[in-house]
């Protein structure tokens, strides 16, 4: 059974560039615009992965992290920041609240499939 991905970006090229990487891998792919739109796709169903962006309007992506954390269903779903952000706060900030990965755009699809194959 193929495994479902909720990828979390306000970029529509990045979120169609991780959707294409996904489902050729063999993927499932869900998409969100921003935290608050993630969080409105969490409704019980499994999710064996979330991949987001750090910076988005509404919610930025620390702060769904930790609502993700808080949530029951999903508080051991392994998360990975896929961001142009690579300050070293933001970055311990991001494993404090969870996150298991830090990949920083511009991304190689390799790198990415081979981040998400160690934590799905």
């Amino acid at each position: 059974m193929a495994k479902i991905v909720l990828v979390v970006d306000d970029s529509p090229s990045i979120r169609e560039l991780v959707k294409l990487t996904l489902k050729c891998a063999g993927y499932i792919v869900i998409e969100a615009i921003d935290g608050l739109d993630a969080l409105s796709k969490l409704d019980g169903q499994k999710i064996n992965l979330i991949v987001s962006d750090v910076h988005m309007p509404n919610m930025d992506g620390i702060a769904l992290v930790k609502k993700i954390k808080a949530h029951p269903d999903y508080k051991f779903t392994p998360i990975l920041m896929l961001t142009a952000e690579a300050g070293e706060i933001m970055k311990v900030e991001g494993t404090t609240a969870g996150i298991k990965a830090w990949l920083i755009k511009p991304f190689q699809p390799e790198a990415l499939l081979s981040a998400i194959y160690r934590l799905a």
